[in-house]
């Protein structure tokens, strides 16, 4: 029991870094400002929608393993 927590307890951990790292950046800064936004209407639109998704999953998938940490934890 313990050893098929443990598995998915590592495909959480692995999963959530995954999702953080597809994430993008919040910041554009200055260089942003500077050089104009080449990106379209629909390009952000689109960017925005990826970026929630990405955001709520991350949500979800931190409460996942931060449940699984508290279990294997109690066990």
């Amino acid at each position: 029991m313990t050893i098929a927590l443990s598995i998915l307890h590592l495909l959480s951990c692995l999963f959530l870094i995954v999702v953080v790292l597809f994430q993008s950046g919040k910041r554009s800064g200055l260089s942003g400002a500077i050089a104009g936004g080449a990106d379209t209407f629909m390009t952000k639109t689109k960017a925005k929608t990826w970026d929630a998704r990405l955001a709520k999953m991350t949500k979800w998938v931190a409460i996942v393993f931060v449940l699984m940490t508290l279990l294997l934890n109690l066990i």
